[in-house]
C-alpha cells in the first residue's frame, strides 16, 4: 500500500522522519550520515530514504518549498505511514540584527500568513507550537555537542518575493527570529493528528543586514543542524 505522492509501502518509512525542503538535500543527508540506506520514493523526484544513524532507524523525506507542498507530505506520512516524529531541517532568513549566519534556531512556535490555517480554524488564529519533548531533547543535544542555538519563534510565509520593503518590521519588533516557509503548517498538522514535530533551522542569510553565507559556510552550519536532528532519532 502506498499513498498518492509516495510510492513507499507501509513499513518502509521509519517512525522518525527528517523533512528538508530540498529533495537533493535529503539525498545528501542519506549519503553522508546514514548506513544501509534504501531509497523508497522517487515520485516527482521528491526523494525519500530510510537508513540507520548510530543503529537507530530514521527516514528523510523532501517536502518541496512552501506550506502547500509540505502539507501534502506531512499528511501522507502521518495518515498512511503512521510516522510519529517529524523534524523539519531547513534554512531561514534571520530578521534580528544580532543573529549571525550559520546559527541554528530551534523553533518554539510559528506565526505565519497561511490561508490553510484560516480555513482550518474558520478565520480564527491558531498558535502553532513545537512538541516540548522534542524541543527539550534538541536543546540538550546541542548543549552536549557544544552547538550554540537560539530558541524562539519564526514566521512561515507563503510568498518568497514580496513588494513591501518593510514587511518584516512588525515581526522583528515582536521578537520573531527568522522567516521560512514550512514550519507553521508542520506544527499545525502534527497537533491535529496527535504526533510530535520540531523545526531545526540554519540561518542562511540575514534579511535586515543583507549578509548571506558562502557555500562552504552553509555546508558547515548545515552539519550542525543535522547532528542535532539525527540524534533525536
Amino acid at each position: 500500500m502506498s499513498s498518492l505522492h509516495l510510492e513507499a509501502n507501509v513499513g518502509d518509512i521509519a517512525e522518525t522522519v527528517l523533512l528538508p525542503g530540498d529533495p537533493l538535500r535529503a539525498k545528501h543527508v542519506a549519503d553522508t550520515f546514514l548506513d544501509d540506506v534504501v531509497c523508497y520514493n522517487k515520485v516527482r523526484n521528491m526523494f525519500g530514504f530510510t537508513g540507520y544513524y548510530k543503529g537507530n532507524r530514521v527516514s528523510i523525506q523532501g517536502t518541496g518549498m512552501g506550506m502547500g507542498s509540505t502539507s501534502i507530505y506531512v499528511n501522507e506520512l502521518i495518515n498512511t505511514y503512521k510516522v510519529k516524529n517529524l523534524i523539519r531541517v531547513g534554512t531561514c532568513g534571520a530578521i534580528q540584527k544580532d543573529i549571525n549566519l550559520g546559527q541554528v534556531l530551534l523553533a518554539m512556535s510559528a506565526s505565519g500568513d497561511s490561508d490553510a490555517n484560516r480555513l482550518y480554524f474558520d478565520g480564527m488564529h491558531y498558535a502553532a507550537t513545537a512538541d516540548f519533548d522534542l524541543l527539550l531533547k534538541a536543546h540538550e543535544v546541542a548543549e552536549r555537542l557544544h552547538i550554540k542555538t537560539y530558541k524562539g519563534s519564526v514566521f512561515s510565509t507563503n510568498t518568497f518575493y514580496d513588494n513591501a520593503p518593510n514587511r518584516w518590521e512588525k515581526w522583528q519588533k515582536q521578537g520573531i527570529f527568522g522567516v521560512e516557509m514550512e514550519t507553521q503548517i508542520l506544527f499545525t498538522l502534527a497537533k491535529r493528528f496527535g504526533v510530535k514535530a520540531l523545526s531545526v533551522l540554519t540561518v542562511s542569510d540575514n534579511i535586515i543586514t543583507g549578509a548571506s553565507t558562502t557555500s562552504k559556510e552553509r555546508e558547515q552550519s548545515f552539519n550542525d543542524m543535522m547532528k542535532i536532528a539525527l540524534e533525536l532519532a
